[in-house]
C-alpha cells in the first residue's frame, strides 16, 4: 500500500479515487478550501490526520480511521460509504455520517447534530455521543457503552439492541420498531412514543408521559421515576420495580407495579389490567387486588 505522511492538504479532491493508500500523520486544511478530500477511495487506511474542510470520505468502501480529529469545519464527513472502521476518533461536524452501511465505531467522540441518519449496520462501543436527532432511520444497530444526550434521538428506526448504555435525550425511540434496550438508563420527556415491539430489559426510565401511544412494549423488571401519565394507549406487558407517580389509559396488557401514585381510567378504549402491592413488581401470589381500566 501507498503511504501518504506528514503532508499537507488543502486542494479540492486532494486524494480523489485512491486505492490501497495509508494516509498518516497529515492535515487536510489551508486557504485553498478545498472538498473532498477522499472521495470514492477504496482501502484507505488514515491515521493521526487532522481534517478541518468539508465531505472528505463520500462514496468510499473499505475505510480506516484512528486516532484522528474531524473538527466543527468538517461537516458532513462520511456519506454514502460502506465497511468503515473508526476508532479513537473526534467526530465534531455537523451531519458526520449518513447514508453508509456496515460501520464499526470504538472510543469515539461524536459531537455532531443529525448523525447516523439512514445508516445500515452499525456498532458502536463505547463512545460519548451529543448531537440531535441522533441516528433517525437507522437499521440493524448494536450499541454497548454508549453516552447520549442529546434530544429527538433513534426515531424511525428499526431492528437495533442496546445494553449498558446512557441516555439522556427527550422524544427518544418515536415510531421505532423491534429494538430492545439493556441494562441502560434512558432519561428524557415523552419517550417511544408511537413505537412497536420494543422491550425495556432491567433499565431506569426516567422522565414524564413515557410509552405512550405503543404496540408490543415490554418491560422486564424496570424502575421508572418522575413518570408520570405513562402508558397512554398503549399495549403493554410490564413488570415495574418501583412505585410509578401516574399511568394514564392503558390500551391493553398488565402493568405489575408496587404501588401508582393515580391511576386515570376515562377512555372506555383503555382495558390494561394495573396490579399493585408487591416489591417484586407484582408477579408474586401476595399482590393485592387488580385495577382494570374497562
Amino acid at each position: 500500500m501507498k503511504t501518504i505522511e506528514n503532508k499537507t492538504f488543502d486542494a479540492e479532491r486532494a486524494l480523489y479515487g485512491s486505492r490501497d493508500i495509508v494516509v498518516k500523520n497529515c492535515v487536510f486544511d489551508g486557504p485553498a478550501d478545498g472538498e473532498s478530500a477522499l472521495k470514492e477511495s477504496r482501502a484507505a487506511e488514515v491515521s493521526h490526520c487532522f481534517f478541518n474542510l468539508r465531505y472528505p470520505f463520500w462514496h468510499d468502501d473499505g475505510l480506516k480511521i484512528e486516532d484522528s480529529e474531524m473538527t466543527e469545519l468538517c461537516r458532513a464527513a462520511l456519506w454514502y460509504s460502506e465497511n468503515i472502521e473508526i476508532a479513537d476518533t473526534k467526530m465534531h461536524g455537523i451531519k458526520a455520517l449518513r447514508e453508509c452501511s456496515h460501520v464499526r465505531m470504538q472510543g469515539c467522540d461524536v459531537i455532531s447534530p443529525e448523525f447516523g441518519w439512514s445508516v445500515k449496520d452499525i456498532e458502536m462501543r463505547d463512545c460519548t455521543v451529543e448531537g440531535e436527532y441522533f441516528m433517525m432511520r437507522a437499521e440493524k444497530l448494536s450499541f454497548s457503552k454508549v453516552h447520549l444526550t442529546g434530544k429527538y434521538s433513534f426515531q424511525y428506526i428499526e431492528d437495533a439492541v442496546f445494553e449498558d448504555c446512557i441516555f439522556d435525550t427527550k422524544d427518544a425511540f418515536w415510531h421505532a420498531k423491534n429494538v430492545t434496550v439493556k441494562n441502560s438508563t434512558v432519561k428524557g420527556e415523552y419517550l417511544a412514543w408511537y413505537c412497536e415491539n420494543v422491550t425495556f430489559e432491567n433499565c431506569r426510565i426516567i422522565g414524564t408521559q413515557p410509552l405512550c401511544y405503543c404496540k408490543g412494549l415490554k418491560l422486564v423488571d424496570c424502575e421508572m421515576t418522575d413518570a408520570d401519565l405513562c402508558f397512554e394507549n398503549s399495549e403493554v406487558e410490564a413488570f415495574i420495580t418501583t412505585p410509578v407517580v401516574s399511568i394514564k389509559n392503558p390500551r391493553s396488557g398488565c402493568i405489575c407495579v408496587p404501588s401508582v401514585g393515580e391511576i386515570i381510567c376515562d377512555d372506555e378504549k383503555a382495558h390494561g389490567q394495573i396490579v399493585c402491592g408487591s416489591a417484586d413488581g407484582g408477579r408474586q401470589d401476595a399482590c393485592q387486588g387488580v385495577r382494570c381500566c374497562a
